[in-house]
């Protein structure tokens, strides 16, 4: 059937039509919206989109899995084929130009159709969609432009299994198309047609068919190199086809060909679950997989001939649009496109198929005994060979004649350069046989051709396709075979195994650089090798370093070389769709340079050689290579098979002398860019120097490999302050004349170069993280060692070794096992040595003194947690700072916060990172043992942060901010601990001591480099996180910012001192704000709404918006005049609410309610106990409501909705999970909201984030009367036993009800209409509950069921609301703190004077902007971050405000409000 998008004429209609096309929700659409033109092209090279007036589509694709079973429901919205969507897409872009445009609903395909029988089917489908085009009577068949898209699969039978008939099935393939499109030619005046490469999808569908998977046997033996040259094969041939102009012989017919279609694009794209975490079926995400090709197809409709590109789906796609330079669709003609049909300016010279060598070595024998040593082997000597590695040793197309692309799936094993053992030395050079011209009886070597499996592979285990993590089942196969051939002594016979591999993980790094990351790739090399090494005996490897794999750019870009420029593309996409000068290329290169660096970093370790029956030894001869060239200087193409990718035979027979050549070579000496079209020579064996080169025979000596932990400081301005500094807020590092700290073990240097547990003692003070002064900065890392390239002649670092009494301590006063008790006699020992040392001039040097301690208070906590208390530890601290401040005159204190130390514990929990465990009592007994999630370990975490929290609490204070040269700043890097990991996954100890608990000097130096940066970063902008793997550069003063950090420098204002703890009589705010007048005239646009606009005010939800609770004296009863977003009894300052707050922009506010009664509830639609599903009946319940009042004007007013509901939903999901299921959750929502979309005008809805729930465990357990109140209440979250996995699970569903919701409002489906936004407002997705003074919940935010919310967290709910809608989107904040603080409400100013949207927070721009420029920020990665900050939740602890909301509003916060954990 037809059917038509609008027939309406209004812009106004066809917008509504237009919105109601799910299709297009998710994409950026900017096309200037045009009608139809008068006169409709005559010709196809001249065709405009407005001109189309039906769209079609045939194929033989199969409706999605599952859409007629078990979604029967969704069949209107889901499990749509490929074919139906794309013609939807199709028909909805080309609306905007011609409004009236048909699209016919694809033909059903034959019943059991199958790719063998496609043309069949395809014919069938094309006469089917011809006959209905006829009777049409809405459209002139004769006369109209129809744009038809076939969908062709290149694969069945044959060209899946049959190697032998693959030409003949391209052929075949071919002329089944030819009958699909001739019929078209004949049949269809004035078509468009596209033809697309449907293979992928086909074969995908094939495998999940019951009924044809035994049709599809065959699918998987290939490589992925088999693969890619299938497809160019096949696309090949079409185009061919296309180019012959066989159906560009009339002017109102084209055929063109788009880019394939390829599945793999779309697991990258934004919503997919390889992306984020989504609960979508599979259903729903193939729907919208099909949406994004089809706008993909689009877009390459936009696109020359010859400049189409692949589909890319990694960011929110725009809609390209016609311009007025080209606004036609391209056809082969109007693109100006030259054929690609092979042509070459180059004359063709057939290649040599003789590629022997002479070998001129005279010394052929073997040694007179069998060696024991492999630094004693001759050649002769080895008498087995083999080899690993990927299709350039399995030797694809190297035999294969030019321009036969086809013929590269063959694998011509017995020419391979290191392995091959075809014919002999005379016609064939490879490794194998020059070795044979020593020993005839090697065996090994493969012959002929096949795969790894064959008999004639022997001994050449490489497969085609492979990358390095691959290589270990190589090598167990390897190995097997060896063990299982009756001709090998595996223990005595010598055996020569080549490894060369790493190709194919350059061509896909771009893809996945983690897991082709050069680490992976060394460890995967790594893993191979050992079991060579514990295996193979008697074996001497050469592993030949990865090529420099860039110069096959220079092949790519050379024109008219007749290479297959597409197909390089499809089997190497990193290395040549990367553009010149890109951060790609250049990222290339880096992992290019890296896998080299890092083998021969593996290799050189030693690691290989501590047997004398074995070593590995690295063969460079490609490390630096360049492309051949001929001798007009362009890139040879005779060195390469014809997909100009693999080797050729004349390549194989140079890297084969090449690599010989390398193993004579002694190491150090060896050849690393051997020019390949030069003429080789073999090398041979001498007297003096018979053996395969190793390390030993060469007498070579590893590179030292002790590491160096010195740094760079790339700083210009070095100078001192002139005049000199009177200030501690003007000094600069060159000013600072002394150097101290106190601290314990770290500080004291504990073990920083210990290898052994036996020299824990040895504190090295020398090598201090902050204090050390060894060496220099050039091999050592020390803060010192830093501030001395300012100031040479700094003193107070330590040197060496020894206790705080030595004098090489110096002013390092710190003490092993030191808590903040002991710190104010260490602050009186280091006053007494400041005064007493000739060297200090003691009221006139500035000094810098580091304080750290806390880790033996917190690793002693449970033992007694009064001693160890967070008022204890802060008075200590400042009975410290007191000293200083007293009586340290030009000094800035450095004060390090508190480290976390529960990341610690993974090292003695994890048994692979090897660490001393039986030591875990000793060294920190509260944090190291016990059990997960024991109480012990939660006091520490507790603790932890309010060790934190009071030292801010003081700091902050303005205590030691009393005169210009004192200052104390908190450096808060360490806050946020990160545990180093290696490639195995398991804790990193190099980073640590030999008791995984100190730092060693490779922790030290990261820990110097922190430090520093933190000095120099303003107080507010400060890291709050430590990464130990973190590539950390040294920062430098600049001419704006040449001081060291402080308050007064960084523009920091203290906050206000804490109030008292006065009881509150009222939960008001006072609010004054400048901006409070409404627009000049009331706007038309949602984007330009400011709060006095405002006129009407609305609310669904559930008894959190009912307000049950709000009062104290009624528990029971919905108190909706003091609901926070609806409620407006008495007035801001006594009661916070929302519209109390709108009511200071507009007195005239209606709909809100007041009181008790459901008379008076205005427009407050919640209903107690209500769930998601009731939100549509709501939300009818407020259109009704509203469209009745007659207090306002329904079209013309403003109204603003606030919509929160979930946590019943949560609460009741493990009693029936299909009912409150996310995918339902989300469902009513969107209902909901397609209720206010399509029924009201002018509307600006908040969608409050459902919160993390999971804290209302802690609020249970803090009383009994709570935990008996609460489980009635909650049953689904309160029930379930600690850790257990129903636990686990109603935590995942809460954080996907987050994440779902916010992409369906990020989805775009809510913004055609200028009139209406809804804007997710995220304050409570990581609250944090409210801890009384003595750390416990503060039921004082609580009603009596200890569920709902007092009329006091009703009042923070409103606040932390209303601070959302002004906050831009992408800025908001994610938590609310429960603080007590009558002026938090923020204010509109005039930079900012609307409510926040996405667009006008810059995250979608005006329609000329975005088809002008692209935006500095993607549109997705917005909505990955927001959502990936969703998923985050559960991790959000208080160092999220108390970090990086940062000091801006920190110690505005109440004693009892600093005391917070996680909701």
């Amino acid at each position: 059937m037809f059917g038509s998008f609008s027939q309406k004429t209004g812009n106004a209609d066809h917008l509504e039509e237009q919105r109601k096309l799910k299709a297009l929700r998710s994409f950026q659409f900017s096309c200037e919206q045009t009608m139809s033109p008068e006169t409709p092209s005559s010709s196809v090279h001249t065709l405009r989109p407005a001109d189309i007036k039906t769209v079609a589509a045939i194929g033989s694709l199969q409706r999605t899995p599952g859409s007629g079973t078990n979604h029967e429901d969704l069949l209107q919205s889901t499990g749509k084929s490929l074919l139906e969507v794309s013609v939807e897409t199709l028909a909805a872009l080309i609306s905007s130009f011609n409004p009236l445009v048909l699209h016919q609903s694809p033909p059903p395909a034959i019943k059991g159709a199958t790719t063998d029988n496609q043309t069949i089917d395809l014919l069938h489908q094309a006469e089917e969609t011809v006959n209905l085009m006829k009777e049409n009577q809405m459209m002139d068949f004769q006369n109209d432009w129809k744009l038809i898209t076939v969908f062709f699969t290149a694969e069945n039978l044959c060209s899946s299994c049959a190697s032998t008939q693959l030409r003949n099935c391209i052929f075949d393939n071919l002329e089944e198309l030819k009958v699909v499109l001739d019929f078209l030619y004949k049949k269809v005046p004035k078509a468009f047609v596209n033809l697309v490469d449907s293979t992928e999808f086909a074969t995908l569908a094939c495998q999940d068919d019951n009924n044809a998977r035994n049709q599809c046997n065959c699918v998987g033996e290939r490589s992925t190199v088999d693969d890619n040259i299938l497809r160019w094969s096949y696309l090949n041939a079409w185009e061919k086809l296309l180019e012959s102009e066989r159906y560009d012989q009339k002017d109102d017919f084209t055929v063109i060909l788009q880019p394939s279609l390829q599945q793999r694009s779309l697991l990258l794209r934004p919503g997919r679950d390889g992306f984020i975490t989504t609960s979508k079926t599979q259903v729903e995400t193939l729907e919208e997989d099909y949406t994004f090709m089809a706008v993909g197809l689009w877009n390459n409709m936009m696109e020359p001939v010859g400049q189409k590109q692949p589909y890319n789906f990694t960011k929110v796609l725009k809609v390209q649009c016609p311009s007025q330079e080209n606004p036609y669709l391209f056809t082969y003609r109007n693109s100006n496109y030259s054929s690609s049909l092979e042509t070459t300016n180059t004359k063709e010279t057939s290649q040599e198929r003789i590629y022997g060598t002479n070998i001129p070595c005279f010394d052929r024998d073997p040694s007179d005994t069998v060696p024991v040593s492999v630094h004693n082997l001759k050649p002769a000597d080895i008498q087995v060979i083999a080899a690993l590695g990927d299709s350039l040793t399995a030797g694809n197309g190297a035999a294969s004649k030019p321009h036969n692309v086809l013929d590269v799936l063959t694998q011509y094993r017995g020419l391979s350069w290191s392995v091959g053992g075809n014919e002999n030395i005379s016609t064939v050079t490879t490794l194998a046989n020059i070795l044979r011209e020593f020993n005839p009886s090697l065996i090994g070597y493969s012959i002929g051709t096949g795969k790894e499996t064959t008999d004639n592979a022997a001994l050449n285990q490489a497969v085609a396709g492979d990358c390095a993590e691959d290589v270990p089942a190589q090598v167990r196969r390897l190995v097997d075979r060896m063990k299982s051939d009756t001709r090998i002594n595996l223990q005595t016979d010598w055996k020569l195994i080549t490894l060369f591999i790493g190709g194919n993980d350059l061509c896909a790094f771009c893809e996945n650089p983690i897991r082709y990351s050069p680490e992976n790739y060394t460890y995967n090399l790594q893993t191979a090798l050992d079991i060579l090494h514990r295996e193979v005996p008697r074996a001497f490897v050469n592993l030949v370093t990865v090529l420099s794999i860039a110069s096959l750019r220079e092949l790519h870009t050379s024109e008219n070389n007749g290479c297959p420029k597409l197909l390089m593309r499809l089997l190497c996409p990193c290395v040549l769709n990367a553009k010149d000068n890109s951060t790609e290329l250049k990222e290339l290169v880096y992992f290019n340079r890296r896998y080299q660096e890092t083998t021969r970093q593996l290799v050189e370790s030693g690691r290989y050689d501590t047997t004398d029956d074995f070593t590995v030894v690295m063969q460079p001869f490609l490390t630096n290579v360049n492309m051949p060239k001929t001798q007009e200087g362009l890139p040879d193409r005779s060195y390469f098979a014809p997909d100009c990718f693999h080797f050729s035979q004349k390549s194989h027979s140079q890297a084969a002398r090449a690599l010989w050549n390398n193993m004579l070579e002694p190491l150090g000496k060896k050849t690393d860019n051997q020019k390949m079209e030069e003429e080789l020579v073999l090398k041979c064996p001498s007297e003096a120097e018979p053996f395969l080169r190793t390390y030993k025979n060469s007498n070579y000596t590893y590179p030292n490999q002790t590491p160096n932990y010195g740094s760079q400081l790339l700083c210009e301005d070095r100078s001192p302050s002139s005049p000199p500094a009177t200030s501690v807020h003007t000094l600069k590092p060159a000013d600072v004349k002394i150097i101290a700290a106190l601290g314990d073990s770290l500080t004291a240097g504990t073990g920083i170069a210990s290898d052994n547990l036996l020299d824990l003692d040895t504190q090295y003070r020398g090598l201090s993280w902050s204090i050390g002064g060894d060496a220099s900065l050039q091999n050592v890392t020390t803060l010192p060692n830093i501030f001395r390239e300012f100031n040479n002649t700094i003193v107070g670092y330590s040197t060496g070794t020894g206790s705080a009494n030595d004098s090489n301590a110096f002013l390092n006063q710190a003490i092993p096992g030191a808590e903040a008790e002991h710190l104010p006699a260490q602050a009186r020992n280091l006053l007494r040595l400041m005064e007493t040392d000739p060297r200090i001039d003691f009221s006139a040097d500035w000094k810098l003194i580091t304080v750290f301690i806390g880790a033996n208070d917190l690793c002693n906590y449970c033992k007694d947690p009064d001693h160890y208390s967070a008022t204890n530890f802060t008075s200590r601290i400042q009975e410290t700072l007191d000293i200083l401040h007293k009586q340290v005159p030009k000094a800035l204190v450095s004060l390090v916060e508190v480290m976390d130390l529960l990341p610690l514990r993974q090292l003695f929990v994890n048994t692979e990172a090897q660490c001393p465990t039986y030591m875990s009592d000793y060294l920190c007994s509260c944090v190291f043992t016990g059990e997960e999630n024991s109480p012990n370990l939660t006091m520490v975490g507790e603790a932890t942060r309010a060790y934190q929290l009071e030292i801010w609490r003081l700091v902050e204070s303005g205590r030691y901010d009393t005169h210009e040269n004192f200052t104390v700043i908190i450096q808060p890097f360490l806050q946020n601990l990160k545990i180093p990991f290696d490639q195995d996954g398991h804790p990193d100890i190099s980073y640590f001591s030999a008791d995984c608990f100190h730092a060693s000097q490779k922790g030290h130096s990261q820990l110097a480099r922190a430090l520093w940066n933190s000095m120099l970063q303003p107080v507010d902008q400060k890291a709050d996180s430590f990464d130990f793997t973190d590539d950390i550069v040294l920062d430098c003063p600049t001419q704006n910012k040449p001081f060291l950090g402080t308050y007064k420098n960084s523009n920091y204002s203290y906050p206000p001192a804490h109030p008292t703890n006065e009881p509150v009589e009222n939960w008001g705010n006072d609010l004054s704000c400048s901006e409070q007048a409404p627009s000049s005239r009331v706007p038309t646009s949602v984007h330009e709404l400011r709060p006095a606009d405002i006129k009407v005010i609305g609310a669904l939800g559930d008894s959190l918006t009912t307000a049950v609770g709000a009062n104290a004296s009624d528990q029971i009863t919905e108190w909706r005049g003091l609901s926070w977003s609806i409620g407006g009894d008495e007035t801001l300052e006594i009661q916070t609410t929302l519209p109390n707050i709108l009511k200071k922009f507009n007195p005239n506010l209606f709909g809100f309610s007041t009181g008790s009664s459901k008379e008076t509830a205005g427009f407050n639609a919640a209903e107690g106990g209500a769930t998601a599903r009731n939100m549509s009946a709501q939300a009818h319940e407020l259109v009704r409501l509203m469209r009745n009042s007659s207090k306002i004007n329904f079209k013309e007013d403003w109204k603003l909705i606030t919509v929160f509901v979930g946590g019943n939903d949560l609460c009741q999901y493990c009693l029936d999970k299909e009912a409150y299921s996310v995918q339902k959750y989300v469902k009513h929502l969107q209902n909901t909201l397609d209720i206010f979309y399509e029924e009201l005008p002018r509307v600006f809805v908040n969608m409050v984030e459902i919160l993390e729930i999971s804290g209302l465990r802690q609020i249970a357990a803090s009383s009994l009367e709570c935990a008996l109140a609460a489980k009635d209440v909650c049953p689904c979250f309160l029930n379930p036993e600690e850790n257990s996995s129903e636990l686990q699970e109603i935590k995942r569903v809460n954080r996907d009800f987050q994440a779902e919701t916010l992409q369906l409002l990020n989805s775009g489906r809510y913004e055609k209409r200028e009139d209406f936004a809804v804007v997710m407002q995220p304050f409570f997705r990581n609250t944090l509950l409210p801890l009384d003074s003595n750390g416990k919940p503060d039921l004082s935010f609580f009603a009596a069921d200890c569920f709902h919310f007092s009329a006091r967290g009703y009042a923070e709910m409103a606040v932390a609301l209303w601070n959302n809608m002004l906050e831009p989107v992408g800025e908001k904040q994610t938590y609310n703190n429960f603080t007590r603080d009558r002026s938090k409400l923020k204010c509109p100013s005039s930079e900012k004077p609307f409510l926040s949207t996405l667009r006008n927070s810059g995250f979608r721009n005006s329609d000329l902007i975005l088809e002008k420029t692209e935006p500095s920020v993607p549109y997705w990665a917005v909505i990955v971050a927001a959502v990936a900050g969703v998923l985050a939740g559960s991790l959000f602890i208080w160092f999220v405000s108390g970090g990086r909301a940062k000091r801006r509003q920190r110690k505005t916060d109440t004693e009892r409000n600093m005391n917070m954990v996680s909701l």
